[in-house]
This record gives structure tokens, sequence and C-alpha cells, in this order.
């Protein structure tokens, strides 16, 4: 079986970012927003609860590797991290100026896990050549659920990535 490598895939005519090298782990995160009434308590006390909707789902990916050593000559590590940057410093002066950032499916070999953009980047140089050349890094993300609706309006009813790992009917374009 060959290496599948996880991917960024442009859901809006952006760029696709794929990863150097795999995670070893993705943390999913969803919590329901309750509403509490200070005033109504249940019979043991306890305040009412009224359940209000539930938050969209996080995906955090720590320890992302990106390695230019092995390639030689010189070549920065910088290069790479830009197209998760551009993903995140979205609004760039100029007439190419977007109003929303970047949407895209997390895939990973036939696994379509998120429909997102990118909320927080955060990256480390960990490696240098004798020149000062970054060619190591570790980056950590995360990602936020957005309905396909809201990265392409008007195209009708969206289509629900599946977390579940079915995905029989779900091919990415």
């Amino acid at each position: 079986m060959s290496l599948v490598k996880a991917k960024l895939v442009s859901s809006d005519g952006g760029e696709t970012i794929e990863f150097m090298f795999n995670p070893n782990q993705l943390v999913f995160q969803q919590q329901i927003n309750l509403t509490k009434n200070s005033g109504a308590r249940t019979g043991r006390g306890l305040p009412k609860v009224n359940f209000a909707y539930p938050e969209p789902c996080t995906l955090t990916i720590n320890d992302i590797l990106l390695d230019t050593y092995e390639e030689g000559g010189g070549k920065s590590v910088i290069v790479y991290i830009q197209k998760f940057e551009k993903a995140v410093n979205f609004l760039e002066s100029g007439k190419n100026q977007k109003k929303r950032p970047p949407t895209y499916v997390f895939a990973w070999g036939s696994n379509q896990y998120i429909r997102c953009f990118i909320t927080n980047l955060t990256y480390k140089l960990i490696m240098f050549l004798p020149n000062g050349t970054p060619v190591r890094a570790k980056l950590d993300l995360s990602l936020e659920e957005i309905d396909e609706s809201t990265s392409q309006p008007g195209l009708g009813t969206p289509n629900q990535v599946d977390r579940t790992g079915d995905t029989r009917n779900k091919r990415m374009s």
C-alpha cells in the first residue's frame, strides 16, 4: 500500500495544501451551547437548562512537521509555511482583497473529515543551516467546521462531510 498524504483541499478555488508528513493525531472537539435561568430550579435545586444549539466542530492538528534539510541546496522551509499563512492572512491589500478566509476540506486518503477554515496557525522554526536558513519547522493548526452553504452561497443543499469514515457516496472534486 502506498503512502497517502493528508491535505487541505480548497473548496473555493484556492490552493490545495498537501502536508509534507502526515499528522500523528487528529483532535476533534464539539460542544453544545446551554442557557441557564438563574431563578428557575429543578426539584433538587439545580438550575433549569435550555439546550440552545451545537457549536461547530473544531479539529486541532499539532506538531505538523515541515522539513527541507534532506532536499539540500539550502531551500528554506518558509516557502511551505507561507501556504498555510495565506489561509490566515487572507485580507491582503490590493484589488484581490478577499472578504472571507479560504475554505477547505481536510482529507486524508478516502476520508473527508471536516469542511473548514483555519482559525489558528502557530509555527516554530526548529532547525537552521549555518547561514541561518530555516530548514525544519513544526506547525499547529486549528480548523473550524463550516457548512458548505456558508462557503459557497447559492449552491443549494450542502453536502455534509462525514466524520464517521463512510465515504461511499462522497468524493472530492
